[in-house]
């Protein structure tokens, strides 16, 4: 038996979550907004400082555990914002040398993966849809490769993007959802899909366009950018269910909390015989109990850094999923 402490700051959200023998104790999380734009890093990572202890202690309370339960602490090593990691990576190290416990570094997109087991999946493709990451993954031949992802920005930041355009400030993914579900008039935006990858760019500048116009209301524009965006996403892991041969499709990621996407997703699965997994929504959010979930794979794998090995430790702002080395599976 074991008890995994796990610690998430890639981007906007400081979590903190305990698992034990695969089951969630606790899922805390406090997350850094604003009114007028986007993340912006250093303010971010000062939120995460500040809120860090708190998080914790609350952790601990809601998991009915004591310091001196856990195992192992599990962090957030990349990718991410540079600012945030590092504070993740600094209060893991922290709580490393203060209860002489290992950390484990664990890779972000890989553990939005890995906590899909909670849903039943065994072999899924993974439609990972988060602010900085599109991506369509699966595991084959030892590694989880990228079968399809974004060619510029990742659909979560497309859409904070657009919300800030249009002045309604951030996380606007919520509040564009909101404004779709008013309006039934689809307007014709760019479709741009190159084989499994994806590109948003171009429906930006056109939905710019649109609304600075003032031509078209802002809710035909939402209910237009999701049907647009997400049917491209659909696509897109369709082509890699075929190519890979899977049965189970795993949606992964905040945006997947969109109620469309998760419809389309099912749709298509339906139509395709294979099965649709979606994840509690307080696990497709960035959170620490799936660094947590992860985490706990890798101990019972013997994976981890001890206390007077932390020097070698350090977050990976770039790393991509397929640089995972998966020693865990075989």
């Amino acid at each position: 038996m074991s008890t995994i402490l796990g610690i998430e700051s890639t981007a906007h959200t400081f979590g903190v979550g305990v698992v034990k023998d695969g089951n969630v104790l606790s899922n805390v999380k406090d997350m850094y907004t604003n009114d007028t734009g986007g993340i912006i890093p250093h303010e971010a990572a000062r939120h995460h400082k500040k809120v860090a202890e708190e998080v914790y202690l609350k952790a601990l309370e809601e998991a009915k555990i004591s310091e001196s339960d856990i195992d192992a602490i599990a962090f957030s090593q990349g990718p991410g914002l540079h600012l945030c990691l590092l504070e993740g990576m600094r209060f893991a190290k922290a709580l490393s040398l203060k209860l002489n416990k290992p950390v484990i570094p664990v890779n972000h997109c890989v553990a939005h993966l890995e906590v899909g087991r909670v849903t039943g999946a065994k072999d899924p493709i993974l439609l990972y849809c988060s602010g900085a990451n599109t991506q369509v993954i699966a595991y084959a031949s030892g590694k989880y490769r990228i079968f399809g992802e974004t060619l510029d920005t990742g659909v979560g930041n497309f859409i904070d993007s657009f919300a800030r355009y249009a002045g309604i400030g951030f996380p606007g993914g919520p509040k564009i959802e909101e404004l779709a579900k008013k309006s039934k008039t689809y307007v014709e935006l760019p479709y741009t899909v190159k084989g499994m990858d994806v590109a948003f760019s171009g429906i930006l500048t056109n939905l710019r366009q649109k609304l600075e116009r003032k031509q078209v209301p802002l809710e035909d524009l939402a209910y237009s950018l999701q049907e647009t965006v997400f049917a491209m996403l659909i696509e897109t892991a369709e082509r890699a269910l075929a190519h890979v041969g899977k049965k189970e499709l795993l949606l992964g990621g905040g945006v997947a909390c969109n109620s469309r996407l998760q419809e389309m997703a099912r749709l298509m699965c339906e139509e395709r015989g294979a099965k649709c997994f979606v994840p509690p929504r307080s696990l497709l959010v960035d959170n620490g109990a799936m660094i947590g979930y992860l985490g706990e794979i890798m101990f019972k794998a013997k994976l981890g850094v001890k206390p007077k090995d932390l020097d070698e430790v350090d977050i990976l702002p770039r790393q991509r999923t397929d640089e995972v080395e998966v020693k865990w599976r075989k």
